[in-house]
Parts: structure tokens; C-alpha cells; sequence
């Protein structure tokens, strides 16, 4: 290596033209640029390959994705930047010196904005592999913000490399971002009320929700950053501004872990003798059915004197959250009531009017007149 290096300086020192002498060391440079590049590469492929081995969140194929490039660059940039310092000229020098600098720079910031990707992919295929129902939107959201955070601080260090002031850059954007702040009002509404949307997580892509407050009500498609788009029942697809969620009531029925049955039966109040035997026969069908939580609320009790029944109302839960199969075991249960009604003979009642007559009209009175009236 001593020898190489006293050779080299040989054969330097015997070029006599500065233009020649400046190839020369721009030659050696680049050669050397690209040697190191190689041999970087190499270092990194078995990286990878150690990193995948010992189960870290980085693989062989994610650490190449993050560091292949911004490092490649980042050789050549330094060893270029080398070369184009050792130009005759002060100021040709202090330019290569600058554009060596801000290169650095957006290289290690492309790294970080690449590597942030990375992570975010590798978090969420583990988190997937954990939990199947695992929501993507927080992570894709804190991942957007982490790499916008970076870009903008790689922005202004390079423009402080580059002699530009950041105090009046921030001051001018804190003017402009007053102006745009009332010329863009609802649009930066919308914009914070997606980020609560992913922030907060009261509903996510494929969930249904309703709004007791508005007229929405259907299931989620997309959460974009300025509208979010609800497919509803009948199929016609609703595009609501994020800002109307930080101001409405949402209810989100798809995280529900049971649905309710909650049903008024009436009786003919001929049958009130047999009431006490039928609400106790519907509690026992009821705690031995399958696909009611006995774990849940149950309650079935006489309730009112109605004008034409007497009421028993039935409280339960189902296991099942999946709307048609909630209604075919809403349908299972009412079916069986209807059958331990019948079997203790009696009757469900439907509305009915009862007329009593109370003796015959005096002679004289208007009603005894009444027939006589008719007949004429």
C-alpha cells in the first residue's frame, strides 16, 4: 500500500501541466469514488442479510431500498465534490464546496424520507400478521407526517448552506401562511378534521357508521385527507368534508359486540290469568337458545295495561354483530314466542273496541225517538 502510494506520487509530481495534474487527480478520484461505492454496496447487502437473520424490523430487501441509492449518491457526490475543489479558481472552489454540502445534505434526507417508508411497511406487515383487523390509517398517517417533517427540515438546512436566511423564510411564511389561511380556510379544516379522523379512529375503511345529527348512515370506502367517501345501503356513494366530523355525532354500529332484541308482545285480556306462565316460559326458551349472550342484559316482563292488550316487553342480546344473521335470530326468537303463546292457549291481541249497552231508553228521549225518525 506504501509502495502504491509513493508511486502515485511520483507519477503526480512528474505531470507538469496544472490542467493535466487536475484530470489526473479528478481520474484517481472518480476511481477511487467508485471502488468505495462498490464496496459499500457489498457492506450493505450482508447487512441486510445479518439484520434479516436476527428478526429486526429491517430485512435484506428494506435496508437495500433505504440505503442503495441516497448512499450511492452520496459517494459521488463527496468524491466529486473533492474533484471539483481542487479546480484552479477560488471561486469555482467555493462553489463546488457548497453544491458538495447541500448534495450531503439531500442525501441524508432522501435516506431518512426512504427509510421512514420502510418502517412503516415493516410495522404494519407485522402488525397485520398479529392482528388481521389491525387499522392501516394512524400508521399511514404518523408515517406522512414523519416524512414531511423531514423534507421540511432538509429544505431549510439546505437553504442555510446555501446562505439564505431561515429567519426570514419563517417569517415570510408565517405572513403567507397567514393569507393562505383565510383564502384556504375550509380547505385546512378539512385537512385537520382527516387528521383527527386518523388520529382519533372512531370508524375505518370498511366500517359502517351512522350520524343520529345528519343524514349519513352507510359504509366506509375511503378516508382521503380531504373528504371521506360512505358507499350508503342503497349504493349511491356520499363524499362529506372531514371538517363535519370534528362537529357531529358518530356512531359506528360495526363495533358493536352484540345487538339488541327489544320487543312489546300483547296479550287479550282474557288470557291475564296465564300472563306470569308465559313471560316465565320466554325466559327460559331465551337462556337456552345459541345464538343468545346470557351474558348480556335479559329482561322479560309484564309491562302496561294497553288500551286493547296487556303488554309484556323482551329485552336480550345476540351474539351475532352481522345484520342478517341478527334478523334471522330476531326472527327464530318471535317465531317461538308466538308458539309458547299458543301452547298455553292464548291469544296475541290485535286492537279491539267494546260497546256495552246499559238497559233501554226511556220513552220520550231523543234515542227512542231515534227509530221512529229512521222510519219516517
Amino acid at each position: 500500500m506504501q509502495q502504491l502510494q509513493t508511486i502515485l506520487q511520483e507519477i503526480l509530481a512528474s505531470i507538469s501541466d496544472p490542467f493535466a495534474l487536475w484530470v489526473a487527480q479528478a481520474f484517481l478520484i472518480s476511481l477511487a469514488t467508485g471502488i468505495a461505492s462498490f464496496l459499500l454496496k457489498r457492506i450493505v447487502a450482508r447487512l441486510g442479510r445479518s439484520l434479516s437473520a436476527a428478526a429486526t424490523l429491517w430485512d435484506d430487501d428494506a435496508l437495500k431500498r433505504s440505503v442503495n441509492r441516497p448512499l450511492g449518491l452520496l459517494v459521488w457526490v463527496i468524491g466529486l465534490g473533492f474533484a471539483a475543489r481542487l479546480v484552479p479558481g477560488e471561486s469555482v472552489n467555493h462553489v463546488g464546496e457548497i453544491a458538495q454540502k447541500v448534495g450531503v445534505i439531500f442525501c441524508v434526507t432522501w435516506f431518512f424520507v426512504r427509510a421512514t417508508r420502510q418502517i412503516e411497511n415493516s410495522l404494519i406487515a407485522l402488525r397485520k400478521r398479529q392482528d388481521p383487523n389491525f387499522e392501516l390509517a394512524t400508521a399511514q398517517a404518523l408515517s406522512i407526517l414523519v416524512r414531511l417533517t423531514i423534507v421540511i427540515t432538509g429544505s431549510l438546512v439546505m437553504l442555510q448552506t446555501l446562505g439564505i436566511s431561515i429567519s426570514g423564510v419563517l417569517a415570510f411564511g408565517g405572513v403567507g401562511g397567514i393569507a393562505v389561511g383565510f383564502a384556504a380556510r375550509d380547505l385546512l379544516a378539512n385537512f385537520f378534521g382527516g387528521l383527527m379522523v386518523y388520529l382519533d379512529r372512531p370508524f375505518a375503511v370498511g366500517n359502517w357508521i351512522r350520524s343520529p345529527d345528519r343524514e349519513i348512515e352507510g359504509t366506509v370506502e375511503e378516508i382521503g385527507w380531504r373528504l371521506t367517501r360512505i358507499r350508503t345501503f342503497d349504493s349511491r356513494p356520499l363524499y362529506i368534508p372531514n371538517a363535519v366530523f370534528t362537529n357531529i355525532v358518530v356512531e359506528n354500529p360495526s363495533r358493536m359486540h352484540n345487538r339488541r332484541i327489544h320487543r312489546v308482545v300483547g296479550l287479550r285480556y282474557n288470557d291475564i290469568d296465564k300472563m306470569s306462565t308465559i313471560v316465565d316460559a320466554v325466559e327460559v326458551m331465551l337462556k337456552a337458545h345459541e345464538e343468545i349472550d346470557t351474558r348480556q342484559t335479559m329482561i322479560i316482563n309484564f309491562d302496561v295495561f294497553n288500551e286493547s292488550s296487556i303488554d309484556f316487553f323482551i329485552i336480550c342480546f345476540t351474539k351475532t354483530t352481522i345484520g342478517a344473521r341478527y334478523h334471522q335470530v330476531k326472527q327464530d326468537v318471535l317465531l317461538q314466542v308466538a308458539d309458547i303463546i299458543a301452547a298455553h292457549g292464548a291469544e296475541i291481541a290485535f286492537p279491539t273496541r267494546t260497546v256495552h249497552y246499559q238497559g233501554e231508553p226511556a220513552l220520550g228521549s231523543p234515542q227512542a225517538e231515534l227509530p221512529e225518525l229512521q222510519a219516517n
